[in-house]
């Protein structure tokens, strides 16, 4: 990598020649699938920015000059340019796979959810303003997190500024599977005129508009980016981009390699033999209930692969299929409405994302009392970026009343719990797939979840109880396991399954014989399950300890490391129960 060597800020890019940039665009490629195929990470959208980030490096004046770069990701180039060329070269230098201002100066929010970049764009720009300062500030956002509803806000506001404002589309044609929605159709339109049709969704809001078909061409872009520099009115500058350019499968396989494991380049071909998962028995379930003519609505927003809604899948699916775009908002105020209209919408959602519906769960959905289901994935604690945490999904979702949430912890119970959420017409439903290899005892799960807050004992003993909700029932039956070996107590292990609600009778009934409770679960302690039973029993003798994560920001921490730092080893576990206890280890 010759020329990327070279690379060390943007001012090393200004001094490049026309044919030095082609080159560092060729050699930030090749950083690029390294990193990827090292560690894993975004490939295609990063493949397909790379000539425009040289260009906007090469005109502007980073750090002064504010870039945003939605959803980062699409920020790989940047980070190489910015000092940060060697979390793509070595593998055991660290960077983040995101925005981060903790890293680089040139970067100015952490960012990793979609749909974000125009409006903090416009924060920066109306603070400029009143500052009386003077720099440009440029939104990058990609066509697909056009779809996400703070896009068409930050666009909305943003037109109304009498300054300096540019934001750049980076069109591929893609989100992170293929685009659904009005606004593509005006995205293809402008695309087939290069620019020129009437019919201009960005002048309609009063941006002005230039469209440039060869997005990847960086004397095109650099000549295009000049014009616009230092502009004093907001504009749109629309770019037509390759996802994946310079590497074949990723061209040619849009969605499967716009995010990749480590390894890809050494895949081997894949067997026909393929094991069962939660995302695979939920994607039989719902085409069974097609097959059967029902009216069931699978709904996804924006990102169907993660959650094993691929493309044959969506294709067997047909009309009972709806990707809203990144919209979970409207996800969820559409699924209320199916429900309230007699048909059976089934939402899939990550916990992260989930962050973005509160007040869709609260209103559209729980006050209206709308049988819609609701599967909540990768809900657990992790050693995910902080951006893509899966711990704030239970108090977000378990205390709106009217929502029963629901942990199972094998796939006979998910199935039941799914069946019955599809089948009944009383409440809103949400499920917290487990985070875990499918389990199965192949025993039918006959459990009658009409009967709410109904907890499940699985081993009846004394002086402690062990509620293991959903994930970590196996955390809890292992430690009850170490209470009978190494403290002679036979301990009693509980299936809480309900997150929204309390078992009183069961809970009464332990106040005979048990002096200490524990709580178990995979996610944030403030506002979670645990403290419902600490509340339940505030009033009483009974001593409750509650294990899960604290309330913080976690980045990329080992998994280990993170059970260890929030106590939720069996050893630490054990350890405080003696404590509690007062017993002495025999």
């Amino acid at each position: 990598m010759e020329m990327l060597d070279k690379i060390n800020s943007p001012e090393d890019v200004k001094k490049l020649s026309l044919d030095e940039m082609k080159l560092l665009a060729q050699d930030i490629r090749k950083g690029i699938i390294k990193r990827v195929n090292d560690i894993g990470g975004h490939l295609g959208p990063d493949l397909g920015i790379v000539e425009a980030t040289i260009a906007l490096h090469y005109v502007f004046n980073s750090p002064k000059d504010k870039f945003i770069f939605d959803v980062s990701h699409q920020c790989y180039p940047h980070k190489m340019i910015t000092g940060r060329k060697d979390g793509f070269i070595n593998k055991n230098y660290e960077i983040n796979g995101y925005f981060n201002p903790i890293e680089s100066e040139h970067d100015n929010f952490v960012i990793g959810h979609t749909s974000t970049s125009i409006s903090l764009a416009c924060g920066l720009a109306k603070a400029r303003d009143l500052l009386k300062q003077n720099h440009n500030v440029i939104a990058l956002i990609g066509d697909g997190s056009l779809s996400g509803g703070e896009a068409y806000e930050g666009l909305n506001n943003a037109a109304e500024l009498k300054s300096n404002f540019i934001v750049i589309v980076n069109d591929n044609e893609m989100s992170i599977a293929e685009n659904h929605g009005g606004l593509y159709r005006n995205l293809e339109e402008l695309r087939k005129t290069k620019g020129n049709t009437k019919n201009n969704f960005f002048k309609t809001l009063g941006f002005d508009y230039i469209y440039l078909e060869e997005g990847n061409d960086i004397e095109a872009l650099i000549e295009t980016f000049k014009k616009i520099k230092d502009i004093q009115k907001p504009i749109v500058v629309h770019i037509h981009t390759i996802k994946g350019k310079g590497y074949q499968p990723a061209e040619e396989n849009k969605e499967l390699y716009h995010w990749s494991l480590a390894g890809f380049l050494d895949k081997k071909e894949q067997t026909n033999e393929k094991n069962e998962t939660y995302l695979s028995i939920t994607t039989d379930f719902l085409l069974d209930k097609k097959s059967k003519n029902e009216p069931v609505v699978v709904i996804t927003a924006g990102t169907p692969g993660a959650l094993g809604f691929y493309p044959e899948f969506r294709e067997k699916m047909g009309e009972n299929y709806t990707d809203v775009g990144i919209c979970e908002e409207h996800a969820v105020a559409y699924a209320s409405a199916l429900a309230k209209g007699g048909a059976k919408p089934v939402l899939a959602l990550s916990s992260s994302f989930i962050q973005r519906t509160y007040d869709q769960l609260s209103q559209d959905l729980a006050l209206n009392k709308s049988p819609a289901t609701i599967l909540v994935y990768w809900g657990a604690i992790s050693s995910m970026d902080s951006t893509h945490l899966g711990i704030f999904d239970i108090p977000l979702i378990s205390n709106i009343p009217n929502i029963v949430y629901l942990a199972p912890t094998n796939k006979e119970e998910y199935l039941a719990m799914l069946n019955w959420s599809y089948n009944q017409n009383e409440h809103p439903v949400v499920i917290r797939v487990p985070f875990l290899p499918l389990k199965s005892y192949d025993i039918e799960d006959k459990t009658d979840y009409s009967k709410l807050n109904k907890y499940k004992m699985i081993n009846q003993g004394e002086k402690v109880a062990i509620l293991g909700l959903g994930n970590f029932i196996e955390l809890g039956r292992n430690v009850q396991n170490k209470l009978k070996e190494q403290l002679n107590i036979n301990a009693t292990l509980i299936k809480p399954y309900y997150i929204t609600g309390i078992d009183e009778d069961m809970l009464n009934g332990l106040k005979q014989n048990h002096s200490l409770i524990i709580t178990l679960e995979d996610g944030v302690l403030d506002g979670g399950f645990g403290e419902k039973i600490s509340r339940f029993y505030s009033a009483s003798n009974m001593k409750v300890k509650n294990y899960g994560a604290k309330k913080e920001f976690t980045d990329r921490v080992p998994l280990d490391k993170l059970y260890e730092m929030f106590n939720l080893t069996e050893n630490q576990i054990l350890q405080d129960t003696k404590e509690i206890l007062e017993l002495e280890l025999v």
